[in-house]
């Protein structure tokens, strides 16, 4: 994954794959059909833990309300993230050049449309405002946790739980301080 994504996968050939494993592209092929079989594998790191964790919170019948549900999304998904982050990475890099990416994306769509089913349950329990799109909440949720890819660093100064912790503070209670009324001095 670590080549997929410095490379990119269109550039990196098997060769280039072996060279970085320090292993014959034959042994990449006794295991591997090709290297979109590799790219699947990746994707489905990235892929599978969240649609466990959004699928259990969209068929969630414990009695536990929409938007708690959906702020367990949103923490569950900086702690996937955090756990799978080069797969996550190469996942947010696809462009459907290949039908494994194709996959992906529908995949990453179905996850965007859970989770607007969620942001819409929590705003018929009355616990989210109503006047923004559900889809749009959705795509901006996701987007917030997406990215963590960019500067998230498992050796930096924030540990996963803190950075959930943070995201889902400042996507559902804001950033303003609850004494501060604006237009006050």
């Amino acid at each position: 994954m670590g080549l997929f994504n410095r490379k990119g996968y269109d550039a990196t050939s098997i060769g280039d794959l072996a060279a970085e494993l320090g292993v014959t592209k034959s042994a990449i092929y006794h295991h591997f059909a090709s290297k979109e079989d590799l790219l699947r594998l990746a994707l489905d790191d990235a892929l599978d833990e969240l649609t466990m964790v959004v699928t259990a919170a969209a068929g969630d019948t414990d009695g536990t309300g929409a938007y708690e549900r959906l702020r367990g999304v949103v923490r569950r998904s900086v702690e996937v993230l955090a756990a799978h982050q080069p797969a996550v990475t190469l996942l947010l890099r696809v462009r459907g050049n290949t039908p494994v990416e194709t996959e992906a994306l529908k995949r990453r769509r179905w996850l965007d449309d859970q989770l607007a089913g969620l942001v819409r349950a929590a705003i018929a329990e009355g616990a989210l405002r109503d006047d923004l799109s559900p889809d749009l909440v959705s795509r901006l949720l996701f987007g917030m946790v997406n990215s963590l890819v960019e500067w998230y660093r498992p050796e930096g100064t924030h540990d996963p739980v803190s950075v959930a912790d943070a995201v889902t503070s400042i996507a559902f209670d804001g950033l303003s301080r609850r004494d501060h009324h604006p237009g006050a001095r």
